[in-house]
């Protein structure tokens, strides 16, 4: 049918704007961060590109929907500033029959709504967690550059030289600050400094050569003084730098459905199997509330329709908090789809029931 093909490349080509819009906006924010993780050295700029395509099936899982409801609204409302809908209305086509020509097109966005949310965000999870744990987490000596002070958790280092393999550094500074009140700050000048690789070790290994070590008590004269030829130092990992992917979020379908019993498990397996229906309640709620006048402009009830699909992700994310306390069951995912969905329905029937309600009304005051 020529109309709705004419809709269809109307829908996707907008939303698909949208969609790469709210993209640019959301990974340019989470990319701006990262570069300020690899700008303190805890991070290697080579793999940011890397952590930002296995970040974005996850960020797509919010934006997919989002981006087809903006779209509709933008289509419908150019179809009724533009009069073609007065023209489609004319020749008996009503505007919920464009919407069931629509029913395609919206199972088509719902499959990859799917398959986001089932297959590639938990993949893209892991992926990440995979990367940051084994390239991106530094720590240590892994941070130093030559002629400069670099700061990681606790650790203060700077190295006058350091070569190209990492492995040595010469003229050493290490200032270490105490875990607890009351115990002493730790800092160590050293001639010559040697990384070690010890197997299954997370922290990194450094014998250090010719210098000395001082124990301080910020804000007392009390210090102690140690000279030593050789010293072994164990730098553990920076908490701080580690990129952690929630547990749940990352794992398969599969270990879910074998785990539901879990309130924590269920909240996140209900997500995933409910969640992508909101492509459908996204129609019944743009069918529902594009209506505007040429004289009003197709944006007057972009605002408005926005915040009521907006109250639709906030409850579905409010019922993944309850059900991962155990304070409601997985139910609750589809009664607020089926709610909204109602809603939906009701808002597209508002000019027939609209005068019924006001004759009601009226009868009532008399």
């Amino acid at each position: 049918m020529i109309i709705r093909r004419y809709l269809v490349k109307q829908v996707v080509s907008t939303s698909l704007v949208v969609i790469a819009l709210l993209t640019l906006i959301m990974m340019g924010g989470r990319l701006i961060k990262f570069f300020g993780v690899a700008a303190q050295g805890r991070l290697d700029t080579s793999i940011l590109f890397s952590i930002i395509g296995y970040r974005l099936p996850e960020f797509l899982t919010l934006i997919l929907p989002l981006g087809f409801f903006i779209g509709l609204m933008l289509v419908f409302g150019r179809l009724y500033v533009d009069h073609e809908m007065a023209v489609m209305n004319g020749s008996g086509i009503s505007r919920n029959q464009l919407g069931r020509l629509l029913i395609p097109l919206t199972v088509v966005f719902l499959a990859v709504q799917t398959v986001l949310m089932v297959w590639m965000s938990p993949w893209g999870l892991r992926k990440f967690e995979e990367l940051t744990t084994n390239q991106a987490v530094r720590t240590g000596f892994d941070l130093v550059r030559p002629k400069e002070f670099i700061s990681s958790g606790p650790y203060t280092i700077y190295a006058g030289d350091l070569s190209e393999d990492r492995r040595n550094l010469k003229d050493v500074f290490f200032y270490q600050r105490a875990e607890k009140p009351g115990k002493p700050d730790v800092m160590i000048l050293a001639k010559e400094a040697t990384r070690v690789e010890v197997a299954n070790e997370t922290a990194s290994i450094v014998d250090l050569s010719e210098g000395r070590r001082y124990e301080i008590f910020p804000g007392t004269p009390k210090y102690t003084q140690a000279e030593f030829q050789s010293y072994r130092l164990r730098l553990e990992s920076d908490k701080e730098a580690k990129f952690e992917s929630a547990e749940v979020e990352a794992l398969p379908i599969g270990k879910l459905w074998n785990n539901r019993t879990d309130p924590v498990v269920a909240s996140e397996l209900g997500w995933r199997i409910f969640v992508p229906f909101s492509i459908v309640t996204a129609l019944m709620l743009a069918i529902a509330l594009c209506e505007v006048s040429p004289r009003q402009g197709r944006y007057l009830k972009l605002f408005p329709a926005l915040l009521i699909f907006a109250s639709l992700i906030v409850a579905l994310m409010a019922v993944k908090t309850r059900v991962s306390k155990d304070e409601m069951g997985i139910w609750a995912y589809p009664l607020v789809l089926v709610v909204y969905g109602i809603a939906g329905a009701l808002f597209s029937r508002k000019q027939k029931l609209a005068p019924k309600i006001k004759k009601r009304i009226q009868q009532a005051r008399s």
